[in-house]
C-alpha cells in the first residue's frame, strides 16, 4: 500500500524531530528529510508548530495507551507487568533510541500542556496494577507502600540507560550492538531488581 504524502511527511518529521527537537528543527529539515517541495509541508501543517504538537501527540498517546494496556491487564501479576513493562520498552527504544530524550525534553517544557491532554493520573491511579500492589502491600508482600518509588525505579531503570548512552558506551568503548546486548540483557534483570527492592522472601 502506497504510502501518502501526509503520512510521508509525518513520518519524516518524527525522525527530525526526535534527533533535533523542536527549536533546532526547520521546516527545510522535513522537507528534505520526507524528499519532498517545502509548500508542501505548509499545504498539509500549515507550520512547523503545528506538524510537532500532532507529533508529540501521537508519541505520547502511543505511549500512555501501551503502559495502560499493561497496568490494566487482570490476568498478570504484579511481576508480569514488570517483566513486559522491561521487555516491551526496551526493545521499543533499541528500535527508536531517540524517543527517551525527545519525550524528557519535552515533558520539561511543556508539562502542564500533557498533562491536560494525557490524562496519566486516571490511568495509573485507577488501573489494577495500582489494585494488586495495594493488596500486595496489605499483605506485607510489600515493604514500600508508595506506589510511585515503584514506577520511578522501575522506569528508571529501564530509561536512564538509553539517554546515558554515550557515556556508557564510552566508558567500556562499547559498540552500537555490545550496549544493545547490555540493554537485552536488563530485560532479565530489571525484574529482580525491582522484586529485589520492593518485595519480601
Amino acid at each position: 500500500m502506497e504510502i501518502t504524502t501526509e503520512e510521508k511527511i509525518k513520518e519524516a518529521a518524527k525522525t527530525v524531530f526526535y534527533k533535533k527537537g523542536f527549536a533546532a528543527t526547520r521546516t527545510r529539515d522535513i522537507a528534505d528529510e520526507a524528499e519532498l517541495n517545502l509548500a508542501l509541508i505548509n499545504y498539509y501543517f500549515r507550520s512547523k508548530a503545528k506538524l510537532f504538537e500532532i507529533i508529540m501527540t501521537e508519541t505520547f498517546v502511543g505511549f500512555i495507551n501501551s503502559v495502560k494496556e499493561i497496568l490494566n491487564n487482570e490476568k498478570t501479576s504484579l511481576e508480569q507487568k514488570v517483566e513486559t513493562i522491561a521487555e516491551r520498552y526496551i526493545d521499543f527504544i533499541i528500535k527508536e533510541p531517540e524517543i527517551p530524550t525527545f519525550i524528557l525534553t519535552e515533558i520539561r517544557n511543556n508539562s502542564e500542556g500533557l498533562l491536560k491532554k494525557l490524562p496519566i493520573k486516571e490511568i495509573v491511579n485507577d488501573s489494577v496494577f495500582i489494585k494488586q500492589f495495594q493488596e500486595a502491600v496489605e499483605k506485607k508482600e510489600i515493604l514500600e507502600p508508595n506506589p510511585l518509588h515503584f514506577f520511578m525505579n522501575l522506569m528508571g531503570l529501564i530509561v536512564f540507560p538509553f539517554i546515558a548512552k554515550p557515556m556508557i558506551m564510552g566508558s567500556r568503548n562499547l559498540q552500537i550492538d555490545e550496549f544493545n546486548a547490555l540493554m537485552q540483557e536488563r530485560k532479565r534483570k530489571i525484574p529482580i531488581w525491582i522484586k529485589a527492592m520492593f518485595v519480601t522472601v
